[in-house]
């Protein structure tokens, strides 16, 4: 029998990388993000560009919206494993130079849009007998760094969220894993957090010989999710080998 996985942020970058990744691993999957189109390409590329691909549906998600996450734990007939990837950075000023809505903005995706989602699926996971949830974080969750607070602040959150959840959990059927990746390019990560300031959001990774791509998380998420159902995977930091720390980078 498949399993079915959900993978919030799905219509890019790791969420979208998770989603191939999964459904090769012979998961069926749900995309689930705010920009349908984006899902439906995918979902499309999935179906024809996977071999051995299970079902794959796109829904209609925004995490930050109540309605929209009743929505998608209303049409799932099943979840066996749910990946919170939905969130992002905005900014990089200091705490002096800070906005608030923005420190909101990523505290809304980051945070209570997990709890939103992990919530609505959980009777579904537990009804399972295997679930399993998938919190990616970041470094950020775990290292601060000057310019980073509003991030550090939201991902040290979601932290939090990941450990307080297995202790809650320990006697239900739900294994709980928290990834935290380092320095990952992607198409929009950085542009997102520079306000689509294009040349901003390439300097963060000039020099950087080899940064990790969106396809390395994913094989981190799958790694995990396909370990026997008695073993958890507690947390996966990565980062690639010239990153030392968020802060701490070998640039050529």
């Amino acid at each position: 029998m498949r399993k079915t996985a959900v993978i919030t942020g799905a219509s890019s970058g790791i969420g979208a990388a998770t989603a191939r990744r999964l459904a090769a691993e012979g998961f069926n999957v749900v995309l689930a993000a705010r920009r349908r189109d984006r899902l439906d390409a995918l979902a499309k590329e999935i179906r024809e560009e996977v071999p051995g691909a299970g079902r794959v549906a796109a829904a209609t998600l925004d995490v930050t919206d109540q309605e929209s996450v009743d929505a998608l734990a209303a049409a799932l007939g099943e979840c066996h494993v749910l990946v919170n990837n939905a969130g992002g950075a905005i900014g990089l000023d200091t705490v002096a130079d800070s906005d608030p809505a923005e420190w909101q903005a990523m505290y809304d995706s980051n945070v209570i849009g997990l709890l939103r989602v992990t919530k609505a699926l959980l009777p579904k996971l537990i009804e399972s007998g295997a679930g399993h949830v998938v919190n990616v974080t970041s470094l950020a969750a775990h290292v601060p760094y000057e310019g980073g607070a509003g991030y550090n602040a939201a991902k040290h959150a979601a932290y939090a969220v990941n450990e307080v959840m297995r202790l809650e959990l320990v006697a239900r059927p739900v294994r709980i894993t928290e990834i935290a990746p380092g320095m990952v390019k992607t198409e929009e990560f950085s542009l997102v957090r520079f306000h689509g300031d294009a040349e901003k959001a390439e300097k963060t990774y000039e020099g950087v010989p080899e940064p990790l791509v969106a396809e390395d998380v994913a094989d981190c998420v799958a790694w995990a999710v396909t370990r026997p159902p008695h073993v958890n995977i507690d947390r996966i930091d990565v980062q690639p080998r010239v990153q030392a720390a968020p802060y701490k980078l070998h640039r050529e």
